[in-house]
């Protein structure tokens, strides 16, 4: 899935629906104002702060529009235990240990031991399994086996989970990326059976894909490659009466009811796609539902669903489940829309090469919307920008749906601040124009990431996808293509000749921040010593650290000491801005022509290494700060009201703990 995330530490208050310029208040916009005592900020523990969201606008929509979301959204949470399998193979049991001991424990629960149980059972929770949902890293637990035992109280746990619980050096990465370490083997994310290699996989894939399909399938997406008695290699597929069959039974059952409420006919057929899909499991009949799904563009609700995002494959090619069910912002799209409509003007004008260039780019939409729910691999932890459909051909042909997520960006900025500019940026002028624009830049960088930059481009005749092509680096070097065309136009007068922006003064915003988080600040969601693995995470590493490199002559950024302090300072903007523009044009070559050494070669010399002791200072000046680096939500509840057996009506509640909510959806939703 083509997602964006909000980037580390750098402070954005970026809802759409409050432009810098004077507009007219939207229906969502008036709610969100009132209620000034909303609670959102639910828990914090470890590296992690769980916020609320609200639903701003929801007493507007007809019982009929209530009904899709609450089918939709119900349909997420039944499928919401395939995510924790599929990150690794003993998750659901580890899940359902620790909540046995969370309900039924009959000892002390006020000792430190007790709080060190329930923040790794948080973790846990957070993360969909043992592993850490960013870094992948698996947690290794503060309290002792002994203490594991005897938090038990005599039952019977199978030696399979402690030892996944309690050997560290035992799949230790949920995925690695590191090209000198066989990416399975050395993986733990359960996509695969253990014992196959990376070499079979590939071989595998390479003797079924076909190469000159002009509409390729997307190969393994909705599957596990197993090993058969005989050794041979085969892939357990998704569906009714395959793999996952008890959740994807009851995720078939909500969708049936939302294809009833349907707000049009487009949209009902789309979701009759994906119901066939989810009953055969055939790759082909969820192209035609991509298709489909993307030309619904009428209709107040919307949904991303399905097995969908790809990072989490190291070798690119399995989906994990996830749901987000989203209601229009009209005004805040309205606003924004003008961005896919000037999309050829940005493809025209772009610096890559003009063979590279799309003549006509399709089908290009992009709302900014209210997210009613959340499940699997976007809950807790969401994106705030996500494009989609991923397969280029259907890009190229229709066109692509992109959107940022509202409500959760203003949770974010109701639960921030701006300690993190202050600390680390340099001089008063930077600050400033950061407080005042970078509401502003932040939302400008994403709607043209998402828009611009994952619509941009095409690959040359007779190359191969990017995860066939690119392979481990080909999620890193998209992230850092569709970044590079934000940071480039983010400059460009353009922008406030369409409205989006009165002064280049945003742009500059961007640029400092940027620098700031790929060169420093994001760094403090490592743990010491460890290089950088997440697509996203490498991405603006790589963008900022082969910036720097590459304006060192004229010192377009500078690296500044003051006392003791490190600092990267923008001298020159415009400069800076044809240095990215030179790495968008290199990297839409690497991407169009699958070039895996020079993507490589970019990746592992400026996207993984970390400077330790930068790494070192990051994380001091950061402590004092007191904010966790990662952030996620807990979901409303929607609570229908019956006549009967029939639904009159459908509320909001926001209450509950972290905790409550999680209990809650194990003894709700759990299907396999």
């Amino acid at each position: 899935m083509m997602k964006y995330f909000i980037p580390t530490l750098m402070v954005i208050a970026l809802f759409y629906a409050s432009c810098e310029t004077q507009k007219k208040e939207s229906p969502q916009e008036t709610d969100m104002k009132k209620n000034t005592e909303f609670n959102y900020v639910v828990d914090e523990f470890a590296d992690l702060r769980v916020l609320r969201y609200k639903i701003p606008g929801w007493e507007k929509l007809s019982l009929q529009q209530k009904k899709l979301v609450y089918y939709l959204t119900q349909a997420g949470l039944e499928g919401r235990d395939i995510m924790w399998d599929q990150n690794y193979r003993h998750n659901l049991e580890i899940r359902t240990v620790l909540e046995d001991i969370v309900r039924n424990y009959n000892g002390d629960r006020n000792t430190q031991s007790w709080n060190i149980f329930m923040e790794y059972t948080k973790r846990v929770w957070f993360s969909n399994g043992i592993h850490h949902h960013y870094a992948n890293y698996k947690f290794e637990p503060e309290f002792t086996k002994e203490y594991f035992l005897e938090l038990l109280e005599g039952k019977e746990v199978s030696p399979e989970i402690l030892s996944a619980m309690f050997e560290p050096g035992l799949d230790a990465k949920k995925v690695s990326l590191d090209p000198n370490s066989d990416l399975l083997l050395s993986s733990a994310v359960n996509f695969y059976d253990p014992d196959i290699s990376q070499s079979e996989a590939e071989e595998f894939y390479a003797g079924i894909i076909d190469k000159k399909d002009p509409h390729p399938i997307s190969y393994g997406l909705n599957s596990k490659l197993i090993r058969n008695e005989d050794g041979s290699l085969s892939e357990d597929v998704y569906k009714l009466g395959g793999r996952y069959a008890a959740a994807i039974e009851k995720m078939i059952f909500w969708l049936e009811k939302a294809v009833e409420v349907s707000e049009n006919e487009v949209q009902a057929n789309a979701l009759k796609l994906l119901i066939d899909y989810y009953q055969t499991g055939d790759l082909r009949i969820w192209d035609d539902y991509n298709v489909a799904w993307t030309e619904a563009t009428e209709g107040d609700i919307d949904y991303i669903t399905g097995f969908v995002e790809v990072y989490n494959d190291p070798l690119g090619y399995r989906g994990s489940f996830e749901t987000i069910v989203q209601i229009k912002d009209f005004e805040a799209s309205k606003r924004m829309a003008v961005v896919a409509d000037n999309v050829q003007w940005f493809e025209d004008n772009s610096t890559i090469m003009e063979e590279h260039k799309k003549s006509e780019v399709k089908g290009v939409s992009y709302k900014v919307v209210v997210i009613a729910g959340e499940a699997g691999d976007s809950s807790p932890s969401t994106p705030i920008g996500v494009n989609l459909p991923n397969a280029n051909w259907i890009r190229a042909e229709h066109g692509s749906k992109s959107v940022s997520l509202g409500n959760i960006i203003e949770a974010y900025d109701k639960a921030s601040g701006s300690s993190y500019l202050e600390e680390f940026a340099l001089r008063q002028e930077e600050i400033d124009r950061g407080k005042k624009y970078g509401s502003l830049a932040g939302k400008l960088h994403t709607a043209l990431h998402e828009v611009v930059g994952h619509a941009s481009g095409k690959l040359n005749k007779g190359v191969g996808t990017p995860k066939e092509t690119l392979k481990n680096y080909a999620s890193t070097l998209e992230e850092a293509r569709a970044d590079l065309v934000a940071l480039y136009y983010i400059l460009d007068p353009k922008l406030i000749e369409i409205g989006l922006m009165e002064s280049l003064d945003v742009g500059k915003a961007e640029y400092d921040g940027y620098i700031r988080n790929g060169m420093m600040v994001q760094l403090r969601r490592l743990k010491k010593g460890e290089i950088l693995e997440e697509a996203h995470m490498r991405n603006r590493q790589l963008v900022a650290s082969w910036a720097y490199e590459k304006g060192l002559d004229e010192n377009v950024i500078e690296k500044v000491t003051k006392e003791g302090r490190t600092y990267f300072v923008v001298n020159d903007y415009d400069k800076l801005r044809v240095i990215f523009g030179e790495l968008l044009r290199e990297i839409q070559r690497i991407k169009s022509e699958g070039d895996y050494e020079a993507g490589s070669a970019l990746v592992e010399d400026y996207g993984v290494q970390v400077d330790q002791a930068i790494h070192s200072e990051v994380l001091e000046r950061s402590k004092k700060l007191n904010i966790p680096p990662y952030s996620g939500f807990v979901n409303p509840y929607l609570v229908p009201s019956f006549e009967g057996d029939k639904i009159v009506d459908i509320k909001v509640e926001y209450r509950g703990s972290f905790k409550d909510q999680m209990l809650h959806y194990s003894t709700q939703y759990s299907n396999l």
